[in-house]
């Protein structure tokens, strides 16, 4: 049947309809009678809006809910007709951004020397309120309709897809991640990045774990139903493994990676080479397991941008791992710093497997309010803890005994675990340092970034502290673990050493302590959001970087129309000390996106000008 020939409304399985529209709209008609006798129905995409005019031929009275499989503008361009009709709209966690705030993507969106391939401007031209993200790896019933939403990247990166059980059959409604068997859409949309493969090797993956659902029929929002989803899947993953091998030096099995993602490195301990950055696990004989860092799990490469719609937390080897390890349950997560890609699919974890997140005590502020710190590689959302660790203090989970220890350096913020598994003691470090090359003649590069709030002498702490532990393994984040041999542990102190002798060549620290950031004053919190004419508090850090007493002289810079309740002045510090000020506003009754904030610092006789920042939304 050609595409022209095809009726505009047609019932695929009992209940569920397909309307012909920008792209396929499912209507799922719920089984559930309500008291009132009306019929509702759940629509899976909306294109222009046309089943709207179609709900009486299938014996609907109103659409309860949308739920949306991804954001192209010919999933949902029709949108506003359900606005204008309060039906709540549902949306793939990942892409909420590119529906309730993309015009943020029209006005910021690079497009001079632009190398971001990801089809993100074929969004809707204006945003929509959503009621909310769906939740992944769970069923939620919709007025009588479950729907079980499976992230499906491929064809965009947060695409979900949604499960429906009927009639002893499971239908998937799969959006555009499939054609038809062996063929997508769109083989544009998956180039994620410039000449990389990020994108067709998901597909790869995706398939596969489509085809462990055992499903009975794929319902695509472009071409037709399919009745045998595990060929049609198959054929999807073996042609596009032979075009990523065909972009490649060498043949990738993206099978062995989705089946095989943990090494073992003891008996009881695992790390998944899958991940960025490295997550370890800790097997319990409990059959439970402990994860150190999870931030992208199953990665095949990071799409171009940073944006919230260019990153996918998901839970792509917790099948092999239950499968190849018997685990039951992630039941503890420990984040090792605060940096997205060790934390980002925490909550994802805990809304599905019932973890708990336990955060060392100067990681957990952090997380719990990522807009008060001016720090790079945060997370989106706050990520609050379930329990706070004392620091060098050890605690239980099972059998285990684990101690996190302070370890600035990568950043200021971070913490190195220390435990013994099979008679091994290991220091899982995050990303202190890098090793290139083999281990026999592996290089150490100390990963530090001075944003991250890095010191000089931090490295030469953390090696210390390595000394006095002693591991016979150190675990890292983006390299392999590494056996400590003889020696290495005093080449690290060494290094941490000659860290602090180029920063002393290089730096003017014999007149001025200007720390290895050069940043004397913060302003507290960097992001903020105010109602429009009310009171706004704020702080001041300010360090004094002269080897004698001085003033800092304080003053604020605001825009036009606010008023400065309280100054934070001049204050008197004593050789190295740092004092925390505190300075609020009154903000007018006119809503602004990022108003600039500025403190002109004096200390002593160093004139700073407007040394330090912060942005306030007022609404």
């Amino acid at each position: 049947m050609t595409p022209s020939s095809q009726p505009a409304l047609e019932e695929v399985f009992r209940g569920v309809y397909l309307v012909r529209d920008t792209c396929n709209v499912y209507v799922i008609v719920s089984d559930v009678p309500k008291a009132s006798g009306e019929r509702t129905a759940v629509a899976v995409d909306f294109g222009s809006g046309l089943v709207l005019d179609h709900l009486a031929e299938m014996g609907v009275d109103r659409l309860s809910h949308i739920v949306m499989t991804h954001h192209h503008r010919d999933q949902g361009q029709g949108l506003p007709r359900a606005v204008e009709l309060g039906i709540p709209i549902l949306v793939p966690p990942t892409e909420i951004d590119l529906f309730a705030s993309v015009d943020e993507m029209w006005s910021s969106r690079q497009l001079d020397n632009d190398y971001n391939l990801r089809q993100d401007r074929f969004s809707l031209l204006e945003p929509v309120p959503v009621s909310g993200a769906v939740a992944e790896y769970l069923s939620t019933d919709y007025s009588g309709v479950a729907l079980t939403a499976l992230p499906t990247p491929g064809h965009t990166i947060g695409s979900v897809s949604y499960v429906l059980e009927r009639d002893g059959q499971t239908l998937a409604f799969t959006g555009d991640f499939i054609y038809a068997p062996g063929k997508v859409w769109s083989l544009a949309a998956s180039q994620w990045s410039y000449s990389q493969h990020e994108g067709p090797a998901m597909v790869v993956l995706t398939a596969l774990l489509l085809v462990d659902e055992k499903l009975d029929l794929l319902l695509p929002s472009h071409g037709r139903p399919m009745s045998d989803p595990d060929a049609a899947l198959s054929l999807l993953a073996d042609r596009m493994q032979y075009l990523v091998d065909s972009r490649r030096w060498h043949p990738w099995d993206l099978k062995a990676r989705l089946r095989r993602p943990f090494l073992k490195i003891t008996d009881h301990l695992l790390f998944n080479v899958s991940a960025l950055s490295y997550s370890y696990v800790l097997l319990s004989e409990t059959g439970e397991a402990l994860v150190i860092d999870y931030g992208y799990d199953m990665t095949t490469g990071m799409a171009t941008g940073t944006d919230r719609a260019a990153r996918r937390p998901w839970l792509g080897s917790l099948p092999a791992l239950r499968e190849e390890f018997g685990v039951t349950r992630i039941s503890v997560a420990l984040p090792t710093h605060y940096h997205d890609d060790h934390v980002a699919g925490m909550p994802l974890l805990r809304s599905v497997e019932g973890t708990e997140i336990w955060t060392p005590e100067n990681i957990a502020p952090i997380l719990d309010d990522p807009w008060k710190y001016d720090l790079p590689c945060q997370w989106f959302d706050p990520i609050h803890s379930d329990r706070v660790l004392p620091l060098g203090e050890p605690f239980r989970w099972n059998e285990y005994t684990i101690t996190p220890h302070e370890q600035p350096g990568h950043t200021l913020f971070a913490v190195a675990y220390e435990l013994e598994v099979d008679g091994v003691t290991v220091m899982f470090t995050g990303d202190q340092q890098e090793g290139l090359g083999v281990q026999d003649e592996r290089n150490e590069i100390l990963n530090y970034q001075y944003r991250n709030r890095f010191r000089i002498h931090d490295y030469e702490a953390s090696a210390d502290l390595y000394r006095r532990v002693g591991p016979g393994l150190l675990a890292g984040g983006h390299w392999e673990p590494r056996w400590v041999e003889d020696g290495y542990l005093d080449y690290l102190r060494y290094a941490g050493e000659d860290l602090v002798e180029i920063h002393q060549a290089l730096l003017p620290l014999d007149e001025l302590d200007l720390g290895a950031d050069g940043v004397l004053a913060r302003i507290v919190p960097y992001r903020s959001r105010v109602g429009a004419g009310r009171r706004l508090d704020m702080s001041v850090t300010v360090r004094n970087p002269h080897r004698e007493s001085a003033e800092a002289r304080l003053r604020p810079v605001v825009p036009g129309g606010w008023e400065v309740l309280v100054a934070p002045g001049t204050v008197l510090l004593a050789p190295g000390e740092e004092r925390e000020v505190a300075m609020s506003f009154a903000v007018p009754s006119v809503p602004m996106r990022r108003a600039r904030v500025a403190i002109d610092v004096t200390i002593g006789s160093l004139s700073l000008g407007q040394h330090s920042e912060a942005l306030v939304d007022i609404e």
